[in-house]
């Protein structure tokens, strides 16, 4: 097993997850990308070679996952559930041209106080979501 892969197995056996070939193949598809696939893109992607994975599978290990921390579900459209394996807090740039999604380091912005809110609400986080045009839809 090479370095990556014992990375992967390290990360998941830390979360008290079992490490099954799903599980796995799921993680290190959204570990080796900065897109935030759907559900259905990292399908497409993990049977391009040899079809295994099913649709309930790969929701299943999303779930896990996203439930155990590893992952975070990002949603940035209407109706469609992205992920992203960079759990570290971010913020993200969206192409309302092209759809593609960029991340942007959380200190590019300055710090939003929420204790400003109307103190009916609890504020618990946020995030911020920029939509523009990307560089190369701007031609």
């Amino acid at each position: 097993m090479d370095e990556p892969a014992r990375k992967i197995v390290k990360r998941l056996k830390e979360k008290g997850l079992r490490v099954t070939p799903q599980r796995f193949a799921v993680y290190s598809n959204l570990l080796s990308r900065r897109d935030h696939p759907t559900a259905e893109q990292i399908l497409t992607t993990l049977n391009e070679n040899t079809p295994t994975s099913s649709q309930a599978t790969v929701y299943s290990a999303l779930q896990t996952l996203r439930e155990s921390g590893l992952i975070r579900e990002v949603l940035l459209e209407e109706k469609v559930s992205r992920y992203d394996a960079n759990v570290c807090p971010h913020h993200h740039f969206r192409c309302r041209h092209c759809g593609k999604i960029e991340d942007i380091e959380w200190d590019a912005f300055e710090e939003i106080n929420l204790r400003s809110l109307p103190s009916r609400l609890k504020a618990e986080s946020y995030e911020v979501t920029v939509q523009g045009l990307c560089e190369d839809c701007q031609s």
